[in-house]
């Protein structure tokens, strides 16, 4: 199949990037670098450093290439950031994909699969999390996330033959096993990667919150590796290719692992203790956030390998130990 996927110099995407290409299909890149490393890109792959928001930058690449599906993962990560800056997600987010969608229907492409989170739930009134959960996203990222899920719905509702799928994610994590390739953002906000630089650094390591209502006081998530992260796409892309309709899907294990856990593993992996220190809880930050993901196992038969923490917190300490 011909691929364009958006964001691949990202992390998650440079994974997807791969793992299509092992897989004989044909694809190609765009990002903008703003957020993306160049060198995580294969070299298998066409490359175009674009950005979505750019209208005639994307008609050049669509008139010159054909493309039979989009994975679309280009887009702004950041809650705190989205609270400071929340025109600029609106600007990243929304109107990029718009400008993509609209880009891509216009030459005939019509299948979409769009790299969505968990965070268009907003503080969960049920535990584990269901696709059918009310939407009352808390940040400005949640909210743009949540309003491009839209517009691939009215996009669908005008045109039937558009196919899509919004994977919700809960925690990408861990990195390739042999440690090749792996996360790295700047600001870092995810707390494996933080956990190891503080281990590494020798630097203390702030715990936010040791009360909540949880088995050892520390909020509890659902954490994805993101090798089962790029199956869940890829059997999700067979989905809208088999059957056209509109797909919303929890990607997660529903299994809650806490924060305490994370860095007790994050020091079992490395060898090495870690300097804690407890704060206060993050304003918004819910007890406990875990996918029910009755629906892509039923569904999809998504069956996750690797999600187990160990194989997440050895595999990130081998990359950033690199």
């Amino acid at each position: 199949m011909k691929v364009l996927i958006t964001g691949g110099a990202g992390y998650i995407g440079s994974f997807m990037v791969k793992s299509l290409l092992d897989e004989g299909h044909e694809v190609t890149v765009i990002d903008n670098l703003e957020r993306g490393h160049r060198e995580a890109v294969d070299a298998r792959a066409k490359f175009f450093k674009t950005d979505i928001r750019s209208i005639d930058e994307m008609e050049k690449i669509f008139v010159e290439y054909e493309f039979e599906a989009i994975i679309h993962f280009a887009g702004l990560i950041s809650v705190e950031e989205s609270t400071r800056n929340p025109q600029l997600y609106e600007e990243v987010n929304v109107d990029g994909s718009r400008n993509l969608f609209s880009t891509a229907i216009k030459h005939g492409v019509k299948r979409f699969i769009f790299s969505s989170t968990a965070a268009v739930y907003g503080n969960p009134e049920i535990v584990p999390i269901p696709e059918n959960h009310a939407k009352n996203p808390t940040s400005p990222y949640g909210r743009t996330k949540l309003r491009v899920e839209e517009i691939l719905s009215e996009l669908r509702e005008k045109d039937p033959e558009i196919s899509f799928s919004c994977l919700r994610y809960f925690n990408a994590s861990g990195a390739a096993l042999d440690g090749s390739m792996g996360e790295a953002h700047e600001p870092e906000t995810h707390i494996i990667p933080l956990a190891i630089r503080a281990v590494k650094e020798s630097k203390s390591f702030n715990l936010y919150g040791t009360d909540y209502d949880t088995p050892d006081g520390t909020c509890l998530r659902d954490y994805i590796h993101i090798l089962d992260l790029i199956e869940a796409h890829k059997l999700a892309l067979k989905k809208i290719t088999d059957e056209k309709g509109g797909y919303f899907y929890n990607v997660g294990t529903g299994i809650g692992i806490s924060n305490l856990e994370v860095v007790e593993m994050v020091e079992k992996v490395s060898g090495l203790k870690m300097k804690i220190e407890e704060a206060d809880r993050r304003s918004g930050d819910a007890d406990r956030l875990i996918a029910d993901a009755t629906k892509i196992t039923n569904e999809l038969g998504f069956n996750p390998k690797y999600s187990d923490l160990n194989t997440i917190a050895e595999s990130a300490w081998k990359w950033h130990s690199k």
